[in-house]
């Protein structure tokens, strides 16, 4: 087969696959629609993709919030940059409202009525965001930790959620997602654990995990 050969035969391939393609677009017909999106599982990469999300989101022009449960009040680099675009652009390419409203993993704390009250001033947050008009992405990092160790009811937390503004999309992180949560989620996907440097030793580095 010659160079012109495989070319057409290249070509002919990819008309096909662009049909098909344009064929599946076609049938779509919901243009815009707030989403509940779930990062979980045993992998590492979950916040990450929630805050790569929350900066496009902000490039647009989207007013964001984040609440972080069980996280402790350290500075991380996401929040820096997040924080800092929020105001370098304001309101033309909108804000970053932040609360990181944890007091450090469960085995840190050691009380479980912190644990508690700590994640509901957290939650109490994020409700209050839910009804701000102006907030079109929110991000509730670990909240499956949470609902994982009962800090919060779960039926609470899934009826707020169903009943959020259509033009609100809203990411949960963090290991373990609770069944019915997946099964109200718009989309879901699960971190998979290969390897992780973790395991070879090498501590939380900054600018990599934090």
């Amino acid at each position: 087969m010659n160079e012109d050969d495989e070319a057409r035969r290249h070509r002919l391939k990819m008309e096909k696959r662009k049909a098909v393609q344009d064929a599946e677009v076609a049938g779509k017909t919901v243009a815009r629609k707030g989403l509940l999106m779930v990062h979980t599982g045993a992998g590492k990469g979950k916040s990450t993709a929630a805050f790569g999300l929350a900066l496009r989101a902000l490039g647009h022009g989207w007013k964001i919030g984040v609440v972080q449960f069980g996280k402790g009040q350290w500075q991380t680099g996401e929040r820096n940059m997040l924080e800092k675009l929020g105001q370098e652009f304001g309101q033309e390419f909108g804000q970053v409202a932040w609360h990181t409203l944890g007091e450090g993993f469960t085995w840190e704390t050691q009380d479980r009525t912190r644990d508690e009250a700590a994640a509901r001033r957290a939650w109490e947050k994020a409700c209050e965001l839910m009804d701000d008009p102006d907030i079109r992405l929110l991000v509730l990092d670990e909240l499956n930790i949470s609902l994982r160790y009962e800090h919060l009811p779960l039926e609470e937390v899934l009826r707020a959620l169903a009943a959020r503004r259509d033009d609100l999309t809203v990411v949960v992180t963090g290991r373990n997602a609770k069944p019915e949560l997946i099964a109200a989620a718009d989309l879901v996907t699960e971190m998979t654990l290969v390897k992780h440097h973790f395991g070879a030793g090498v501590k939380a580095q900054e600018g990599i995990e934090f």
